[in-house]
Order: structure tokens, then sequence, then C-alpha cells
């Protein structure tokens, strides 16, 4: 069997877009991560996925709301990544949001936003897999932030 270090490795040589994904728990707190795994499922109906490592602070928010609100960043937004990947005891301290119809916070002046209801939740190793239909999109102008090899890139020549 491959090692959890091995696959870590192996997988840090897929390139992938970064999102901060944000939601708001059963008492209103708000929570955002940055999560890389997200792709999407379904063009009819518009559905995609996040997986979110059941130890994360946050787990329990994403389970307790079944709105969310998937935010991609821009090349320039290392910044936004790092920060929601820390632990800052209020990560919206800062950061320019809105609040949606269903109280999520969406990032302002990203890449996209896709506002999103879940329908699914899945548990799969450490990691639950949330499946959620999109039920609104905002897209700028722009170039993605790009996570490969353990570092991040801006994408060159397309």
């Amino acid at each position: 069997m491959i090692s959890r270090d091995e696959f870590r490795h192996a997988l840090g040589r897929f390139a992938s877009g970064v999102t901060v994904i944000t939601t708001t728990d059963k008492h209103g707190h708000r929570h955002g991560i940055t999560v890389s795994a997200f792709c999407s499922v379904s063009l009819a109906p518009p559905l995609i996925l996040i997986c979110i490592d059941r130890h994360t602070g946050s787990h329990h928010a994403f389970e307790e709301n079944e709105f969310f609100a998937v935010n991609i960043l821009r090349e320039d937004q290392q910044h936004y990544s790092d920060h929601f990947a820390s632990h800052a005891d209020d990560k919206f301290d800062g950061i320019a949001f809105d609040e949606n119809a269903n109280g999520v916070p969406v990032l302002k002046d990203v890449l996209v936003n896709l506002e999103c209801r879940r329908v699914n939740a899945h548990a799969s190793g450490d990691h639950t897999i949330f499946v959620g239909e999109v039920e609104r999109a905002t897209v700028s102008d722009g170039d993605p932030l790009v996570y490969f090899h353990g570092t991040y890139h801006r994408l060159k020549n397309y």
C-alpha cells in the first residue's frame, strides 16, 4: 500500500486552482478555509464538489449550514489563500466580503464566486465530500491562482 507521504508527493504533481470556501455555522459565525479539492460534477443540474478534512476546525459549519460559497482566487490573491489556511481567530478581519441572501460571506473581487446549496455529503476517508448545487455565479476577468508541486504559480503563455 502507498504511504501517506508517497500519496501526497504524487498528488503534488497535479496542478489545481485555489479556492476559499465560506459559510456560517448554526450560531451565525463566519467560517472560511482554503481548499484545492474542488471540481465540477454535473452541468444539469449545475453541481460541484468540495472535500474538507473532518479534523478541520470549520468542518462542523459545513455540516450545519446547507449553504456555502466557493470563491476561486485570482493569480494575485495568494495572500487570501495563506490567510484562510491560517489559524486566525477571525479570518474575515480585513477581508472584503458581502453576505448573500442566505447569510453566507462571499469574497469580493475574486475570479469567480459560486453560491451553492448542499445537496449531498459523503464521509470518505478522513474527509467529507460535499456536493453543492450552484444557485448563482459571478465571474470576473483575470487569471487563476494555481497550486503545483507545493508552491503557487501563475499561468504563462496559455
